[in-house]
């Protein structure tokens, strides 16, 4: 069974991050990654980047998986207004 852990492992292993929080059941998973990988992408850019962190677990194992991609910048920000 995917669990969130090993869906934080597989991004961590394969991508530069600065916070890869992830959490669900099971079937669904919300992940909020952060990375300055992601500078002067689009959303659709940093979603293919994380696909491609997780390689064939996207197709074969993970069902559905809701992505918050954020910068350093962007995620200090995000903080700052909370």
């Amino acid at each position: 069974m995917v669990t969130p852990e090993s869906i934080q492992a597989s991004i961590l292993g394969n991508m530069a991050c600065d916070t890869v929080e992830v959490a669900g059941d099971g079937h669904h998973f919300e992940a909020l990654i952060v990375s300055a990988a992601f500078r002067g992408l689009s959303r659709i850019q940093r979603h293919r980047l994380v696909y491609a962190a997780l390689g064939d677990r996207m197709r074969e194992e993970i069902h559905a998986l809701s992505m918050t991609t954020q910068t350093p910048e962007e995620r200090a920000a995000a903080q700052g207004a909370a």
